[in-house]
């Protein structure tokens, strides 16, 4: 029986057009992108989901806008939130937005969820506040923000939930009482270092249009990019918290020693991905960093920082692999 025999050319065509992750040796290849063998430095979170209504898609989007703001970081914001998508069938059938916020403890927890709804989702019209996640863990922020109604609030028990009615100018501000959290993960990343900026960061977000699309995650950053990797304190001010990683800058390749910036490299971003569960940050991290790997880009890696953020490892070839 005759076998068909298949030059070098066109194999090396089939593999380009496949776009194949390949193995050489102890590297793997994505689109001739190289993926650094290292691992992602993770941290457990609480993480809690809202619901938001409004009588249009358009001032319920509005509202979860303004209800993440100012979450990029637990460094500095004291939450990180985001919006996790639309929500198709909501508790009162009117279109809807859900919000991810994550905060180290259940009182902190509690505390960003009454600034962020009670300021942003409250105060905004025709809006309503409901729990998205079912848990036996919860903090009762409707039945405090509830006050704001001055005793002219009453409650409802509807369909397993209990619903408090806020007088507003526009009608009732509809919140429930209690919230649910579980253990989140935060902190999932990979780094994207590039020849130049403008292609760099069109990669970028790309890859963060990507993994947006896996539930139960949000990127908690400007555009899900973030551009100021940092470090656990300072290397010079002791006082800092956090700094910048200059080990991962590209100006400061020629004065660090050991500077982690590829060669060929004059821009590095870095995807940062939260979320409710291990495997839905895996699955992030795998769509973005596939998603990353095109023309322009030099590398692939991770941020981790010797165990000091937090106690998950999540290795780059685990996730592609």
């Amino acid at each position: 029986m005759a076998r068909e025999v298949t030059s070098g050319a066109q194999l090396r065509n089939v593999l380009h057009s496949v776009s194949k992750v390949l193995q050489r040796g102890d590297i793997v290849i994505i689109n001739q992108v190289p993926i650094k063998d290292t691992y992602a430095e993770a941290f457990d979170f609480l993480a809690t989901r809202v619901i938001i209504t409004a009588d249009t898609l358009e001032w319920a989007m509005e509202a979860a806008r303004a209800a993440v703001g100012f979450g990029a970081s637990i460094i500095g914001c004291g939450a990180e939130c985001g919006i996790e998508g639309e929500v198709k069938d909501t508790p009162d059938g009117r279109p809807g937005v859900s919000i991810l916020v994550f905060a180290r403890t259940p009182e902190d927890l509690d505390g960003q969820l009454q600034g962020r709804v009670g300021m942003c989702v409250l105060t905004c019209p025709t809006t309503a506040a409901f729990n998205g996640l079912t848990s036996e863990k919860t903090v009762a922020t409707g039945g405090f923000l509830r006050h704001f109604g001055d005793s002219y609030e009453y409650v409802e028990e509807k369909d397993g939930r209990r619903l408090w009615h806020v007088p507003m100018m526009d009608g009732e501000f509809i919140m429930e009482e209690i919230f649910g959290y579980v253990s989140g993960i935060g902190g999932g990343n990979f780094i994207i270092m590039g020849r130049d900026r403008t292609s760099t960061l069109a990669v970028a977000a790309a890859a963060a249009a990507e993994m947006r699309k896996v539930p139960n995650v949000i990127l908690p950053f400007p555009g899900g990019v973030v551009r100021s990797g940092s470090r656990v304190g300072g290397a010079n001010y002791d006082f800092l918290p956090a700094a910048t990683n200059a080990l991962f800058c590209p100006t400061l390749r020629p004065k660090v020693d050991k500077s982690l910036v590829a060669e060929g490299a004059t821009c590095v971003y870095e995807m940062i991905v939260d979320g409710l569960d291990m495997g839905s940050v895996k699955e992030a991290m795998k769509v973005g960093i596939k998603a990353a790997c095109r023309e322009g880009i030099v590398e692939i890696t991770a941020g981790n920082y010797g165990d000091k953020l937090g106690k998950h490892r999540i290795r780059l070839y685990d996730v592609i692999k």
